[in-house]
């Protein structure tokens, strides 16, 4: 499933606890596609504690508790990491992390937290979602299969990797544009991992958030930006992405185009999208201010000047995905939408 629909499967499970029909969710797949970040972006956005319990580090005590004596009976203190109303709220997300990972005896152990919300004499808050994550068997990750008493307790959604989804979360969270051109203009490479070869380092969503920190570090040391980018995302992407980079002072002026000066579209395609990503990422960056619909209008402009109709749909896609709907309402998106109407019907 698509991580923007994830998110509306994640929201309605967490508003679904007012009326106890919260069931716990399980997220499979490989290393680096975003589990992780989708279960703390849905907190984030309910303004939600989120404690990750990272079930491959622990021992079955560490679930349980530890036993200890009083009077004549053994009772079991509880662990300080489980959700508690007085210290953590009584709403949030119980995230269990890496649960595939865990041994079989850990596992075990949660069987009733997951199912029953309790843990001896332990229970969950109800107002506290509890959501999972693992890699599956062919991810060359240490793995157990899920027991089926344990599997039967969730419901299940595998993780897909979508172009546009990350690419709607890259503008947002103000990655660096130049990795958002180059992997539009190479898709193939936001996920290649080919588990047969156990890469060390390879191109997912998670290590294109890492190649960005490297261009913050590293963009002016030449020498040594190439490796650092080989070193987040494998040697064939590093190397091309820093070939694509190498290649973008052939960019038309940005801030031309923005001022509604004249700027030509590129003749070469990785320029065209690289010049794409700059404008979205620019205009998000400015935000919702007074001279937003100017600079909509003119980014609709350029994008009605890309010799290839296809490549200015896919500027305005990301342009409306970065800035909403205030786009449409922009004096010269008709004009636009008449001017790609025959590549619009054709998709359709």
């Amino acid at each position: 499933m698509r991580p923007v629909q994830l998110l509306r499967v994640l929201r309605s499970e967490i508003a679904s606890l007012s009326t106890g029909n919260h069931t716990p969710v399980m997220l499979w797949g490989p290393p680096g596609v975003g589990k992780s970040q989708l279960v703390a972006q849905v907190a984030n956005e309910h303004v939600l504690p989120l404690i990750d319990v990272r079930l491959s580090q622990l021992e079955p005590s560490d679930l349980r508790g530890i036993p200890f004596r009083v009077n004549e009976r053994v009772e079991w203190a509880v662990p300080a990491m489980l959700p508690d109303p007085d210290r953590h709220g009584s709403q949030g997300v119980l995230f269990l992390d890496e649960i595939t990972s865990a041994p079989p005896s850990v596992s075990a152990a949660a069987y009733q937290l997951i199912l029953d919300r309790r843990l001896g004499d332990y229970e969950v808050p109800s107002g506290w979602a509890i959501i999972a994550a693992g890699n599956r068997q062919g991810d060359r990750g240490v793995t157990y299969t899920m027991p089926a008493p344990l599997a039967n307790r969730f419901s299940h959604y595998e993780v897909d990797v979508n172009l546009d989804d990350w690419a709607l979360w890259a503008y947002g969270v103000g990655l660096d544009e130049r990795i958002i051109g180059f992997l539009r203009f190479r898709p193939d490479l936001l996920f290649d991992f080919d588990p047969a070869h156990s890469p060390v380092a390879f191109p997912s969503p998670r290590s294109w958030e890492f190649a960005h920190r490297a261009l913050q570090k590293f963009s002016a040391e030449h020498e040594l930006l190439s490796g650092a980018l080989q070193a987040c995302v494998g040697p064939a992407a590093g190397i091309e992405l820093h070939a694509f980079i190498r290649n973008l002072d052939q960019l038309p002026d940005i801030d031309v185009i923005l001022a509604g000066g004249e700027a030509p579209v590129p003749e070469d395609l990785d320029l065209q999208y690289a010049v794409a990503a700059a404008l979205v990422g620019r205009v998000a960056r400015v935000g919702e201010g007074d001279d937003a619909p100017t600079l909509y209008s003119r980014v609709l402009d350029y994008a009605g000047r890309f010799p290839q109709k296809e490549m200015g749909v896919m500027l305005v896609s990301d342009l409306h995905r970065a800035v909403g709907s205030d786009i449409f309402a922009v004096p010269g998106f008709p004009g636009w939408a008449r001017h790609v109407a025959d590549v619009m019907l054709a998709q359709d």
